[in-house]
């Protein structure tokens, strides 16, 4: 893990998508009202023929995306993630997934990153949902690298997906130039084996903390990121729960439906392991800051690590063996 300051993942997108759409024209940029969010500015201002502006219409969007994307476009459409996973659902999961259309719906402002607008701005079923759709990738990048390599891919991928991405800067998870994005893999950036940190997204730099946290007490922790959350890499997370014989999964999302769960429903039925997942719990967020809402609710490296000390010591007090 670099560890130096990093810069925001929509910048990095917007970096990326530019130079690929430079590169092929069939490239398109989509967007409801969201230019100045997005970071749109610069593509509208150098390739305004590959730029569409809708207004506040996500669903429209959407469709509008679909229809380019049979005649032959490669459309990125970009808005804030709480709009684009629940006002234009619909059309996401029958105009785009269902046609298997070239559309990449790319949420920005994910999470709680929109924290200070309350539980309307913010997008933490996201992964639930969208992962439940055929035909759809999930992606999650975790730092601006990644998101880099992730939207390079992409604008050669034909097919639907979703990519959420995060409003302000994050700390670097991997270094300049190095190889931080396949896609359907995940990539372990430590290695122990008393227990397995699985995290997705701007949650995986706060796992790396919690692994480094733990090694002051002794305690070895693999770290996994898993950008992709749809297609899943289950042979990797399985090696992992069974040389650790303890997983705790990390994600900016509802405890219910997300990473943990997805990880749950495929260690459970082929190698059951001791688990917790650490998220946001069934309620409505409260108003604050990204970074006061990580606190409120556990994300930090401090308490990821206090909840991976207690399943260990738990599991040692029940006598459990590996």
């Amino acid at each position: 893990m670099s560890g130096a300051s990093g810069k925001s993942c929509r910048h990095a997108f917007t970096a990326a998508l530019l130079d690929a759409a430079r590169a092929d024209r069939r490239i398109l940029a989509v967007t409801s009202d969201a230019k100045g969010s997005v970071t749109l500015g610069e593509f509208e201002k150098q390739l305004p023929r590959q730029f569409i502006e809708t207004g506040i219409a996500e669903q429209n969007a959407v469709g509008i995306a679909a229809g380019l994307a049979r005649s032959g476009k490669r459309v990125f459409v970009c808005g804030p993630a709480c709009f684009y996973s629940a006002r234009a659902f619909e059309q996401v999961k029958n105009d785009v997934a269902y046609a298997g259309a070239d559309v990449k719906i790319v949420g920005v402002s994910g999470g709680v990153s929109y924290g200070a607008l309350g539980s309307t701005h913010h997008s933490l079923h996201d992964i639930a949902a969208y992962r439940a759709i055929p035909g759809l990738a999930v992606i999650l990048p975790s730092d601006r690298h990644q998101t880099r390599q992730a939207t390079a891919f992409l604008a050669g991928y034909d097919r639907p997906a979703y990519v959420r991405l995060g409003r302000a800067p994050v700390p670097d998870v991997y270094e300049e130039g190095s190889d931080c994005f396949t896609f359907g893999r995940a990539n372990t950036i430590r290695d122990g084996g008393d227990c397995a940190i699985i995290a997705t997204g701007e949650a995986v730099f706060h796992a790396v903390a919690a692994a480094d946290r733990l090694s002051t007490r002794g305690i070895r922790a693999t770290v996994m990121d898993i950008p992709c959350i749809k297609p899943l890499d289950g042979d990797a997370i399985l090696d992992a729960a069974r040389r650790t014989g303890a997983v705790i999964t990390v994600e900016e999302h509802s405890v219910h439906g997300g990473l943990g769960a997805a990880v749950a429903e495929l260690v459970s039925q082929h190698c059951p392991t001791r688990m917790r997942i650490i998220g946001f719990p069934d309620e409505y967020a409260p108003a604050g800051s990204s970074a006061e809402l990580f606190a409120h609710y556990g994300l930090t490296g401090e308490r990821i690590a206090e909840q991976a000390s207690g399943l260990l010591e738990d599991a040692h007090d029940r006598g459990v063996k590996r």
